[in-house]
């Protein structure tokens, strides 16, 4: 097993002397696995790969961020939950109770999470991009989506998957039927793959704007391309994928790195 840093240039005040960091100090991030996406094989070989990721992480974290699209399709009925992945989600658990903070932050894929990753596997659900100070840094944390600064229709779809009344609504349907109108719909999406382009550029925009703002370091996920940006005084990290890159980003307390992960066999 080995991990391979990405070239990063480092922040004027990240090899500053501070306190003697603890045995669990580092934050990890990673994002857009989205499970389910490709064949029974092709999904397990993924969960091991994420499952074997969480071993190693478990040895130093203090906290780890998902920064949106674990899966490609997930919908919470009262009593249902999407069938399979025990395996990762009792790696989860055991992060969870040896202390370690996980936080997810919403995607585009998931807008229907409800409680069943909080009260289950001890997850912190925020639906919303948030700040967090880390070790004296400011973080900026977003998916990603929505930032394409031409996409109304997109934002528009987004309040409408949020809207309480349409969730009530589409919980009457069958959860074999959602499942196959969300996989059509996920499809679908990515016949406009080629937007990713602007909209990328677009995400560099809206993070060189927020590091103006007094953030060191703003991460998101959502346009599957890695990427370790230094902007004017802080930091664009984009986490890329675990579908081809198997990429993430760790913080040690003075330094954030990109990084890709290389499962053992």
């Amino acid at each position: 097993m080995s991990i391979h840093s990405a070239p990063t240039r480092p922040h004027p005040a990240q090899n500053s002397p501070g306190p003697k960091p603890t045995s669990r100090h580092k934050t990890y991030f990673f994002s857009d696995a989205h499970l389910g996406l490709g064949s029974r094989a092709e999904d397990r070989q993924k969960e091991q790969r994420i499952i074997q990721f969480l071993d190693y992480v478990k040895r130093d974290a203090e906290q780890l961020f998902i920064i949106g699209d674990l899966f490609d399709y997930w919908f919470e009925y009262k009593t249902v939950v999407p069938k399979g992945y025990f395996r990762l989600f009792a790696k989860i658990a055991e992060l969870t109770d040896r202390g370690i903070h996980v936080t997810y932050v919403v995607g585009n894929h998931d807008f229907w999470i409800k409680e069943y990753f909080h009260d289950e596997l001890g997850i912190d659900i925020q639906r919303d991009p948030i700040e967090r100070e880390i070790h004296g840094r400011k973080f900026f944390i977003h998916h990603g989506d929505g930032l394409l600064k031409s996409d109304r229709g997109y934002r528009l779809l987004k309040r409408i998957l949020r809207n309480r009344l349409c969730i009530i609504l589409f919980s009457l349907v069958h959860p074999d039927l959602t499942g196959q109108i969300a996989r059509w719909s996920s499809r679908k999406s990515r016949q406009y793959a080629s937007a990713r382009r602007y909209e990328g550029s677009d995400m560099v925009d809206f993070a060189a704007k927020k590091l103006r703002d007094g953030y060191d370091y703003v991460v998101m996920g959502h346009n599957h391309a890695a990427q370790f940006r230094h902007i004017g005084r802080g930091f664009y990290v984009n986490l890329g994928d675990w579908i081809f890159e198997n990429s993430f980003a760790v913080f040690d307390g003075r330094r954030l790195e990109l990084r890709r992960w290389k499962p053992s066999r």
